[in-house]
């Protein structure tokens, strides 16, 4: 048995100021006020500072200088690890427009490093991110991968593998409604990205499936005008529609805190799920990168907490941790730090239909948890009972 204890617990409703996590097997048995004495235990002192729910991150290409599109099983692991060290304790992994042979082989990889994955963060299933796109609006996404959704292609993906949870494609292109069917059908979550989709579109979709707005703001249409009249976009439709879901960068640069303070006003912390959206610069040094696979990815540079096109004509990529998102969230946005950690855990739960088991320090849940002070620093993370990580001092 593990006690967490001497610390400011982070509940879904209020903190507990001076409280006690109790863990057995890897699953949160007690959550209570104060101290409790019981011999035989494990014991982590969190020294005051506040203990939360493990951060769960929907939407992350990569770190510590590896991508899941390498093809690689010690990158998959690698990258688990690194985001563990910033409080990520389960993730989507997320793949780029590709080759359908490409996507094939990082769902087989996927399976073999999930058996081995055991020192970083969990991972929950896959999200493809594409190719089914908007060209207009692929961002930094490859142009020779996007195309219309090809339901003889993705019926041959979704038909060997029930690892994929999400997919994000433009629901205004040929056969994309049908596709969001087909995928409900499957179990997986329709979400829009890379889109020029109208509101009557977007209303649609919803109706069918795509409950979840990717990076809002991000790779989306705004107010357009035809012809003299004007249309409302993605992202006025995310708005006006109060039950669709948003994931936001919230690394204080793809948003600007005014843009951070807006979505908040409007989605409040219950439909708002904070995303690293981090490409294999996350963790590493300022300077040259790749986004994508190394094979034939985009060549990047990385600095003021971007990741750049070489000219410096558009951002390329996030390199955000998850840490740092709650940070920003609080620190730039003004938004109460238990909200902030609400849609970096309960919140991104609820969305992947795993809050049953996580995104809240509850009895019966797994014990995914992060210790962290004033400024948001790290300095423990425990996954399923297991301490994957401690800052030494």
């Amino acid at each position: 048995m593990i006690k967490i204890f001497n610390g400011k617990i982070i509940t879904p409703y209020r903190i507990i100021p001076n409280g006690t996590v109790l863990i057995k097997d890897g699953i949160i048995v007690e959550v209570v006020a104060g101290n409790i004495e019981i011999e035989g235990v494990t014991e982590i002192d969190a020294k005051g500072k506040f203990i939360a729910p493990g951060f769960i991150d929907l939407h992350i290409h990569g770190g510590g200088g590896h991508d899941f599109m390498d093809g690689s099983e010690a990158g998959f692991l690698e990258i688990a690890k690194i985001h563990a060290k910033y409080g990520t304790t389960a993730m989507l992994p997320t793949t780029l427009s590709s080759g359908k042979e490409d996507l094939l082989k990082t769902i087989e990889i996927y399976k073999v490093a999930d058996e081995k994955n055991n020192a970083g963060a969990q991972f929950l299933g896959l999200h493809l991110e594409g190719p089914y796109f908007a060209m207009n609006q692929r961002g930094a996404q490859d142009p020779r991968y996007i195309r219309d959704p090809d339901p003889e292609e993705y019926r041959e993906i979704l038909s060997g593998t029930s690892v994929i949870k999400r997919w994000s494609a433009a629901p205004e292109l040929k056969g994309a409604i049908e596709f969001g069917k087909y995928l409900l059908s499957k179990g997986v979550l329709p979400a829009i990205a890379h889109t020029d989709a109208i509101y009557e579109e977007v209303v649609d979709a919803f109706e069918n499936g795509y409950t979840l707005a990717t990076h809002l703001y991000s790779g989306m249409s705004g107010v357009t005008r035809r012809n003299a009249f004007r249309y409302a976009g993605v992202i006025e439709s995310a708005f006006i529609i109060d039950a669709m879901d948003v994931e936001i960068i919230a690394d204080g640069i793809h948003l600007p805190p005014p843009l951070l303070k807006l979505i908040y006003k409007i989605k409040g912390p219950d439909r708002i799920a904070l995303i690293t959206d981090a490409m294999r610069a996350a963790g590493m040094p300022p300077g040259n990168s790749i986004l994508g696979s190394k094979k034939n990815g985009l060549n990047v540079i990385v600095e003021d907490g971007v990741a750049k096109l070489p000219d410096r004509s558009a951002f390329a990529g996030s390199v955000a941790t998850a840490d740092r998102l709650v940070r920003t969230m609080v620190k730039m946005a003004d938004v109460p730090l238990i909200e902030a950690i609400r849609m970096i855990s309960m919140t991104p739960a609820k969305i992947i239909g795993v809050a049953d088991k996580k995104g809240s320090l509850v009895a019966g849940k797994d014990a995914d948890v992060v210790i962290f002070n004033d400024d948001i620093e790290i300095d423990t993370t425990v996954i399923k009972g297991k301490v994957v990580y401690q800052k030494v001092y």
